[in-house]
């Protein structure tokens, strides 16, 4: 039980590493929770910060989701506690405990995690996510249908129950992490005009003239 509590842990601790904070902080002396929509995730580092600064935060923290996986299978600990590192790895980024508990949406954590955990299956998500990011512009978007279609992978290719629970498991969490956001562009008329198609941003998130 120490060691499977030890990994949780592990799994968390990764997790708080705030990678986009790090990033404003070393590329440009801000910090990413006052610009933006305030997320510490890569996407407002993208935007606001860079293309660049916004894809290594990106790496990192799918690489954080990874590591908690990894490192638990490593230790040899049962399914049920590898799933319990990743998810706390996705709990830490959403709430660092280097950041007073504010952190990110874990998007890209979660993803991280289901790639350790499903590589062939989450790369075809994350490839569909890649076409639908190139023709809407929409990061959002693509990542709803992209979780949607896992699990339907996973149980395609013979997966067991208890991943395509699991992976459903992380999408309905990361939806209503993600609720208060959704609700909030679904009110304003502004954000509505942009819920498929993001007509103010270039697929690379950089900022249209």
């Amino acid at each position: 039980m120490i060691v499977n509590a030890a990994a949780v842990i592990i799994g968390y601790l990764f997790g708080s590493i705030p990678s986009a904070y790090i990033a404003g902080r070393l590329v440009r002396g801000v910090d990413i929770r006052e610009m933006g929509g305030g997320n510490v995730g890569a996407l407002n580092t993208m935007r606001e910060i860079g293309l660049l600064p916004g894809a290594a935060v990106l790496a990192a923290d799918i690489g954080k989701g990874s590591a908690a996986v990894l490192i638990a299978r490593w230790l040899e600990l049962p399914l049920v506690w590898i799933f319990g590192a990743g998810f706390a790895a996705v709990v830490g980024h959403n709430w660092p405990l280097f950041l007073g508990f504010k952190g990110g949406k874990g998007a890209a954590t979660t993803i991280g995690v289901l790639l350790a955990l499903t590589p062939v299956e989450a790369a075809i998500s994350l490839a569909i996510m890649l076409v639908i990011i190139i023709l809407t512009s929409n990061i959002r978007l693509a990542i709803v249908v992209g979780l949607i279609l896992l699990p339907l992978f996973i149980w395609q290719s013979g997966g067991p129950g208890i991943l395509i629970a699991y992976s459903a498991a992380l999408f309905l969490f990361l939806g209503l992490r993600s609720l208060p956001s959704i609700r909030q562009a679904v009110l304003n008329p502004l954000e509505r005009r942009n819920l498929i198609f993001d007509r103010e941003h270039h697929f690379w998130q950089a900022r249209k003239r």
